[in-house]
């Protein structure tokens, strides 16, 4: 019975649920593991993308017989351009549409609850449940809207505190470029003969995984940020180009991006005139269409083959568990998981049948 996978993924879940109920009682004990962690986790995630955005270009250079310490001062010098033309062409439209914002935000959230206060005389026509759900809204609509103030400090406070920790990510990402292909021979000595080969295999993996979500899912979000730029060009929607940016930005959360992206822009949209949100929601269902139907499957292919259904599952459950970061993380940690999950399975049955010949 001990040799039956079923008894040995049992144990393995008790040892693990005991390993991690020993570990809660101790919490205490790495509280400051647990602040290195948290310190650390932003500036790692952070540079872990930029490598892998950057190492195509390190071995293009490297092909091209650069040295190595030359190809890692190119990539520096090139997000530093980037981020300086960045500076230069975009910043200024965006600190514009920014203030402008801020300008206009009582007149913004004054038309917001107006349309709120519309609805609400509708609801004797109304469902009670749906009244109490719009009572409800109003209440933290008019809470949100008197704490303003003390939001826009807060977010100030720690974006500053934000920017120190963000002096980190050049730091691991010259490391990671520079000593990224000694971690597998490191972690795979430690096995010998079959099992060294297959860790191997299973860091590869592992590895294409991570690189074809992150650079496919950063590729596609800023295709659908310009699309969303032409469009609310188009209609000649205020603050175009930061709803734009917002919009690329949420478009890294898989599924809630886009439903989070298009709320400020039909908010802005039903101030500046109502039938211009009607054309932000099908400006942002043609983007979403063409992303989905065409930009996804071109860019990102199969690599990670997780079905619509998991996805909406993980992010619920993920989300609740782990707030934003496990709503950003849970798909790429899945996917990772289920290519370990693959390979046990293939190294499992490359083992059955190993056994069968020898016996045969």
């Amino acid at each position: 019975m001990t040799s039956k996978l079923w008894f040995q993924a049992g144990v393995g879940i008790i040892l693990a649920l005991i390993i991690i109920r020993l570990f809660i009682e101790v919490q205490a004990i790495f509280d400051p593991l647990f602040i290195i962690a948290q310190t650390i986790f932003v500036p790692l995630l952070l540079g872990g993308v930029l490598f892998y955005l950057t190492r195509p270009i390190l071995y293009f250079l490297e092909k091209r017989k650069f040295p190595k310490w030359a190809g890692i001062l190119s990539i520096v010098l090139i997000i530093v351009f980037v981020l300086w033309l960045f500076y230069t062409m975009i910043g200024p439209i965006v600190t514009e549409q920014i203030n402008a914002l801020v300008a206009n935000a009582p007149e913004i959230i004054e038309g917001t609850q107006g349309y709120i206060q519309y609805i609400l005389d509708q609801r004797d026509r109304l469902p009670a449940s749906f009244e109490e759900q719009l009572n409800s809204i109003t209440e933290q609509f008019g809470s949100i809207a008197t704490g303003v103030g003390t939001w826009v400090l807060s977010f100030l406070t720690s974006f500053i505190s934000g920017l120190f920790t963000l002096v980190l990510v050049p730091f691991f990402l010259i490391y990671l470029l520079v000593d990224h292909h000694k971690f597998v021979p490191f972690i795979s000595g430690f096995f010998a003969g079959p099992r060294n080969r297959w860790i191997r295999k299973t860091m590869h993996d592992i590895d294409h995984t991570l690189q074809a979500y992150i650079q496919g899912q950063l590729f596609v979000s800023f295709l659908v940020g310009v699309m969303l730029l032409i469009g609310y060009l188009i209609i000649g929607l205020e603050y175009a180009l930061l709803l734009a940016i917002i919009g690329m930005a949420t478009n890294v959360i898989p599924f809630l991006g886009p439903y989070i992206a298009v709320i400020p822009a039909i908010i802005i949209a039903l101030v500046q005139d109502p039938i211009k949100a009607v054309y932000v929601g099908i400006i942002m269902l043609v983007a979403q269409q063409i992303e989905s139907n065409l930009i996804s499957p071109n860019v990102m292919g199969n690599a990670l083959d997780v079905h619509p259904l998991t996805v909406i599952t993980l992010i619920l459950a993920a989300g609740n568990i782990a707030g934003l970061w496990g709503i950003i993380l849970a798909i790429p940690v899945y996917a990772v998981l289920k290519t370990i999950a693959k390979n046990v399975y293939a190294r499992r049955q490359e083992i059955g049948h190993t056994v069968v010949k020898d016996v045969d």
